[in-house]
């Protein structure tokens, strides 16, 4: 089934990328902890997560399955930090409750305690917790990473409106599942959900998902415009594990091993990819005053090693951190000694 977004001239000018939203990325996390997709990448962190969460994590699981539709107020991508959208959820109105059960409950059965949510404090308690918890366990720890993934991504993303503009972006954001027909977004939804949206001047938001890997998003009742959420490619051949140990404190006077282990300059090329996700090699050469050669060779160097990874977008080289290198860039540092 095809969702097709109309586009004006006027709706082209004010669609712009923003970060992840934080409800739609963790119902994003919550449906791949549920599926076998991508075990390479994700494989250990589902490992961990199962290890993590509680029986009380069930709630949730049970209202966001790996297929098929979830309740929207769990999944909304209402802009705002994670802390306070889960606070929003605790506030929903029960009337928002009610409809948007009943919108998943002529798609599919509903768990049995669910049809109770709107009139029982108690039990939407319940879920808020279960909602807290699993954000605790599926997200917490690696936000700071998704959204540097993210920044890479929507960095390479703006190159392609420069260069080709925004027909250009909307073309390639998923070959697979979305294709640009001007003036029509059309999205092929793995739910079935079928149906027009004429943004009539809105515009649209775009937000890249590290953990949608298969299946873009729409949200339709957003503010102030509607979003869609779309998978950041992994065009790498061979695609490390998403995540590593969250990044350990610096502390203060302390040497760096990444130094000792790569070199002054070669080390320093990391750091400014870390601090500018989606650099080219020109842009690397000026931001660290050496020359595109140099930091050409540096970038091959550090990507042989898996702690970069290089995409091409037409004839420029983008460079963005790995999970690898984030963890070597965190690690503990050694104090220096004093004389």
């Amino acid at each position: 089934m095809v969702y097709r977004i109309h586009f004006t001239l006027e709706d082209l000018a004010r669609t712009r990328i923003a970060p992840p939203q934080p409800l739609m990325e963790l119902s994003a996390a919550v449906r791949s902890l549920q599926d076998r997709s991508h075990p390479i990448r994700l494989g250990a962190w589902r490992r961990a997560a199962f290890t993590s969460l509680d029986p009380k994590a069930r709630m949730v699981l049970d209202l966001i399955p790996p297929g098929g539709w979830a309740p929207t107020f769990l999944t909304t991508a209402d802009i705002g930090g994670p802390h306070e959208l889960l606070e929003q959820v605790r506030a929903i109105p029960r009337s928002q409750i009610r409809k948007d059960l009943a919108h998943v409950a002529e798609w599919q059965p509903l768990p049995p305690w669910a049809h109770h949510l709107a009139y029982d404090s108690d039990l939407l308690r319940q879920l808020c917790d279960s909602l807290d918890h699993v954000y605790a366990v599926l997200m917490s720890p690696h936000w700071a990473h998704i959204t540097s993934e993210a920044a890479a991504d929507r960095g390479r993303r703006m190159r392609q409106v420069l260069v080709g503009g925004m027909e250009h972006l909307l073309a390639s954001l998923h070959p697979r599942r979305i294709c640009w027909n001007p003036p029509v977004l059309e999205i092929a939804m793995r739910s079935g959900f079928d149906g027009d949206l004429h943004l009539e001047g809105s515009g649209l938001l775009l937000t890249p998902s590290v953990f949608g890997a298969e299946d873009p998003a729409i949200d339709i009742d957003a503010k102030p415009q509607p979003v869609v959420r779309y998978p950041i490619g992994q065009q790498v051949a061979n695609p490390l594990p998403l995540f590593t140990q969250p990044p350990h404190p610096v502390p203060p006077g302390s040497r760096s091993p990444v130094v000792s282990l790569l070199g002054k300059t070669r080390a320093s090329v990391l750091h400014t990819i870390a601090d500018h996700p989606g650099s080219s090699t020109k842009e690397l050469a000026a931001l660290i005053g050496i020359s595109p050669p140099s930091a050409s060779e540096h970038a091959t160097t550090l990507r042989a090693a898996g702690l970069i990874r290089t995409v091409r977008d037409r004839n420029t080289a983008l460079h963005s951190l790995t999970s690898l290198g984030l963890a070597l860039l965190n690690t503990p540092q050694h104090p220096v000694p004093q004389a």
